[in-house]
């Protein structure tokens, strides 16, 4: 490997854990958010998830492994700071859940991000009520899980609809040199 190729190589990866500092400030804002203005819808459980769009733009232009440390990092720091550790439990189990079905859909190609943040949403819901489940020792909190699959596929299109908005006015980032050579150097993540 030339000394070039090693210098670039490394202001790469600079310049991508710097965007996913600044990513993962934005999600947390977003988190404080909803924490002080609750959207009331209604019905209680449902929420937003604006902290998701930043995880669905990091996804899209930084890769699965710094989306991933966003998205984990955002949900500890949220829970520890804004929710409680038990909350921090539900939103681990939604997240994560969360998380591997947008990187696996993603990956096909056959989804907008508007398709994979819906199923996104969807599993996130699916995530959490599993887990109240666990914790309440209940399998009758499933019968909530209709209308949470109903707000998590509307609140799952919305911000969808925002990241392809937000990932096409990015474009000039993820067509730049830097973040074309890190995916080719580091592969998929």
């Amino acid at each position: 490997m030339t000394r070039r190729t090693d210098r670039h190589r490394t202001e790469t990866v600079a310049y991508r854990v710097s965007v996913s500092a600044v990513l993962t400030a934005l999600a947390m804002i977003f988190s404080y958010i909803e924490a002080i203005l609750p959207f009331n819808f209604g019905v209680p459980g449902i929420k937003l998830g604006l902290s998701n769009l930043v995880v669905l733009v990091a996804l899209y232009s930084l890769g699965a492994g710094y989306a991933f440390a966003i998205n984990l990092t955002r949900i500890v720091l949220s829970g520890l700071l804004f929710s409680g550790v038990s909350a921090m439990l539900y939103s681990l189990s939604g997240g994560l859940l969360s998380f591997v079905v947008m990187l696996l859909l993603s990956k096909t190609g056959l989804f907008s991000p508007a398709g994979v943040s819906m199923a996104g949403g969807v599993a996130h819901n699916i995530g959490q009520v599993t887990m109240a489940s666990l914790v309440t020792s209940t399998v009758k909190i499933f019968l909530y899980l209709p209308v949470l699959l109903i707000s998590g596929t509307i609140t799952g299109l919305l911000l969808g609809i925002a990241a392809s908005m937000v990932l096409e006015r990015m474009g000039h980032l993820r067509d730049s040199s830097i973040l074309q050579t890190t995916n080719q150097t580091e592969g998929d993540d």
